[in-house]
């Protein structure tokens, strides 16, 4: 703006037709160069929403990684906690894994005795998911981890701010039909 001002200032000391017929096309070059200082990448919404996301993400993973916890351990501890009598078909279909991962998962989450399996009395084959003592105790922790982190990277933003962009978010996969879930 100062800018501006400036150049309409010192354009209007000269004569009329430098006023009148310079001003325009100083003040068009001088635009088209700001413009043109932004990168082509900076340009688009998913260049910064990619740089955001991958910022939190990792910011998160590391911090879960410092108590020797995936992403994927902790989504799965979230949804076993919710379910009803989950088995690991339930929870492969709630993370959107296939059943050979969330088995991989499942068997971490055993040896750090935070799950446990049981027969169904029903069917001797069908295995149910439950978080044992140990595992419900550690998810509010790991919670607070996840708090922690969206209050680091969102707190810049004022409450109004957050749920608007909550809203657009959620509202973009709806409209695409994004129901993945986040496990890396």
């Amino acid at each position: 703006m100062i800018f501006l001002v400036t150049l309409v200032e010192n354009s209007f000391l000269g004569n009329y037709n430098d006023f009148h017929g310079n001003i325009l096309e100083k003040i068009v070059a001088s635009s088209s160069a700001v413009i043109k200082s932004e990168s082509p990448l900076e340009a688009h919404l998913g260049y910064w929403l990619r740089i955001i996301s991958n910022k939190v993400s990792s910011n998160f993973a590391r911090a879960l990684q410092e108590r020797h916890v995936s992403v994927a351990e902790w989504v799965a501890l979230n949804n076993l906690s919710i379910q009803i009598e989950p088995t690991p078909a339930t929870l492969a279909d709630s993370m959107d894994m296939t059943r050979g991962a969330v088995t991989k998962v499942v068997y971490k989450l055993e040896e750090k005795k935070w799950v446990m399996r049981t027969s169904s009395s029903n069917d001797g084959r069908v295995q149910f998911l439950a978080l044992t003592k140990s595992g419900k105790n550690i998810l509010p922790v790991l919670t607070n981890i996840a708090n922690a982190n969206d209050r680091f990277f969102f707190n810049v933003l004022s409450s109004t701010e957050q749920k608007q962009l909550r809203v657009l978010l959620q509202k973009m996969a709806q409209i695409h039909q994004i129901k993945d879930v986040a496990v890396d």
